[in-house]
């Protein structure tokens, strides 16, 4: 989420011409008197009263009646009465709207030199209103205009060189025009040459020259300068940065239902920059915005959906928002939904679909999609599983410097998925994941080290990136730390920190960690002695398979060390720790075949049948 520079360049719209009724009531005195001169076929007098009638000046607004006096001067060859009339047929005022007409009024005026109705000829080329679109014919008109001095014409003409729509593309041409129309007051022409000095378009790139064209245009009310002008207080581009005066600018142009700043105004609240942190009124002006199609509000509106944001958690409206931004092509919203469909939420779970979505964000250079794409492809979800596509697009994100996606393609280069097995270029992937504080990457790059797999063995190097993921909780580098405490491996012996990370690992169902953890507490080194203690540890790891744990555990039961003494138990561990892998088969079995010899025929039996029926607890 980030604030974004408004860029639009607007084109004036018509604006009637300007005639002197008021003058006309100065100089003749009465009302009556410009109705006589009118009725004697004076064409300006009738231009007059049509002006009056058609704003409702000195005599009741009446727009029929405007266009019959605008009718009757413009047949004279009055060219502001045909300018006038033209307006009037543009927009359907006091007559059916007939754009053609508009046109051979507009033509008359403008063919006399008027520059109003050559300005607004311009518009109606421009955009094929009551005449075939023609840029050249459209420049043409504004040109003559615009050399008169018009300011519309002047900020269309700058329109039309800028997009090289009628006229070859000349962005110093453009803010020629521009500059004359913004030095006029022209709020549009104003918004655009600010536009072009931010973005060094036409003119050296120059913030301060932006921020003091868009502040009379903002001031003037101007939406896109408001933004823009907020934009530039909130990054101190041209203007020291002042967060609070973003949001003032913010507001008046979002106020006006200018989507960008509803955008930025949200984006300010979110995070409580130049106002206090407010997330229901940021997702009331993110939804205004997101209502108005803007795909990066639509993408954060389904953000805060999602996670309960200020607003109650709706995973399904979250869906309906990110789909919006996404099928207009928002890399976020693309990558976010494929999420949604990966795990089900808010709609029915379907890989496929998460897939598709991930392709499409990450062929937009989406970093998390291709990270989730490439997951997708190693483990065949959604898509036939191909560990060299997923390590095609792990790569793609990890040259990005994603973290997640670095952690991944060093597990594929450590085990030679998808690539040959190069252990230096895992240790690479390791290590720029591990400094951006990923932990599964630190812990990986600890066991590297720590077996000189891919760079040279250094225990204590082992010992300082386990230390690292295991701040974080990772536990597998808890158990690990543990060990190294426990083997005075790169760091100290030392039997009490050896427990206290061997116990974070194990309860968070760590198996190896549960199995040591249990034996110190059968053995007492590091911590109390206590025989039951350890049975319960042994048992939470045994129940995940651990053959070790398992054997430890039949001993236990047999001798009645912290558990009453069990032959059923024992006779069940023991046949589940000697499978034909295990090391300790042979003593196992030597164990178990003496224990036999005490038990009866019914409880061999049992227990035999209970090691069969056994099943492990899911790993988690």
């Amino acid at each position: 989420m980030s604030v974004r520079l408004t860029r639009v360049i607007v084109l004036a719209a018509v604006l009637i011409a300007s005639t002197g009724p008021r003058t006309w009531l100065k100089a003749q005195q009465t009302l009556s008197d410009l109705m006589t001169l009118a009725e004697q076929g004076h064409a300006d007098a009738q231009a007059g009263l049509g002006f009056m009638y058609r704003n409702g000046f000195a005599v009741p607004q009446d727009e029929p009646e405007a266009v019959r006096w605008f009718r009757l001067a413009a047949e004279q060859g009055y060219a502001d009465a045909q300018s006038n009339l033209g307006f009037m047929y543009r927009n359907g005022f006091g007559v059916p709207q007939d754009e053609a007409e508009a046109v051979r009024w507009f033509r008359l005026a403008a063919e006399q030199g008027h520059a109003d109705a050559q300005s607004n000829l311009g518009f109606m080329y421009r955009n094929g209103f009551g005449a075939p679109q023609d840029g050249a014919e459209a420049v043409r008109w504004f040109r003559l205009a615009a050399e008169q001095g018009h300011a519309d014409a002047q900020s269309n003409l700058g329109f039309m060189h800028r997009n090289g729509f009628g006229a070859p593309q000349d962005e110093v041409e453009a803010v020629r025009w521009w500059r004359l129309a913004g030095e006029q007051g022209h709020a549009d022409a104003q918004s655009n040459l600010g536009f072009m000095y931010r973005s060094g378009f036409g003119a050296p790139q120059d913030e301060v020259e932006a921020v003091r064209w868009f502040r009379p245009a903002a001031e003037q009310g101007h939406a896109d300068a408001q933004s823009n002008l907020g934009f530039m207080y909130r990054n101190g581009f041209g203007v020291p940065q002042d967060e609070a005066e973003a949001v003032r600018w913010f507001r008046l142009a979002a106020e006006q239902g200018h989507a960008d700043a509803q955008f930025n105004l949200g984006f300010m609240y979110r995070n409580g920059f130049g106002a206090p942190q407010d997330e229901v009124e940021a997702v009331r002006w993110w939804r205004l915005a997101a209502e108005l199609g803007h795909a990066d509000a639509q993408s954060n509106l389904g953000f805060m959906y999602r996670n309960g944001f200020g607003i109650p958690q709706d995973e399904t409206e979250a869906v309906r928002w990110f789909r919006l931004a996404a099928e207009h092509g928002h890399a976020d919203a693309q990558s976010n939904l494929g999420f949604m469909y990966r795990n089900g939420f808010g709609i029915p779970q379907d890989e496929a679909e998460a897939v598709r979505w991930f392709r499409l964000a990450a062929e937009h250079g989406h970093a998390d999609a291709q990270s989730n794409l490439g997951f997708m492809y190693r483990n065949g979800l959604g898509a036939t599983e191909d560990e060299a596509e997923a390590v095609r697009w792990f790569q793609l994100a990890a040259e990005q410097g994603h973290a997640e996606a670095q952690s991944n393609l060093g597990f594929m280069y450590r085990n030679g998925f998808g690539a040959p097995q190069n252990e230096a270029e895992a240790v690479r992937w390791f290590r720029l994941a591990a400094e951006q504080g990923h932990a599964d990457a630190q812990s990986n790059l600890g066991f590297m080290h720590r077996n000189g797999l891919g760079a040279p063995q250094d225990e204590a190097e082992a010992v300082r990136w386990f230390r690292l993921a295991a701040e974080q909780g990772h536990a597998d580098a808890q158990f690990n730390l543990g060990l190294g405490y426990d083997l005075d491996e790169g760091v100290e012996q030392d039997a009490a920190e050896a427990v206290r990370w061997f116990r974070l690992a194990a309860e968070q169902e760590h198996a190896a960690a549960q199995f040591n953890l249990g034996l110190r507490y059968d053995s007492g080194e590091g911590v109390e002695q206590d025989a039951a203690e350890a049975v319960q540890w042994l048992r939470l790891a045994a129940d995940q398979g651990l053959t070790d744990a398992q054997h430890n555990l039949g001993v236990m039961y047999a001798n009645g060390r912290g558990v009453p003494t069990d032959h059923v138990e024992a006779y069940i561990w023991f046949s589940l720790s000697a499978p034909p892998s295990s090391g300790l088969r042979d003593e196992t079995v030597s164990l178990r075949n003496a224990l036999a010899e005490q038990m009866t025929t019914e409880q061999i039996l049992e227990a035999q049948r209970r090691a069969r029926d056994w099943t492990p607890t899911p790993q988690p």
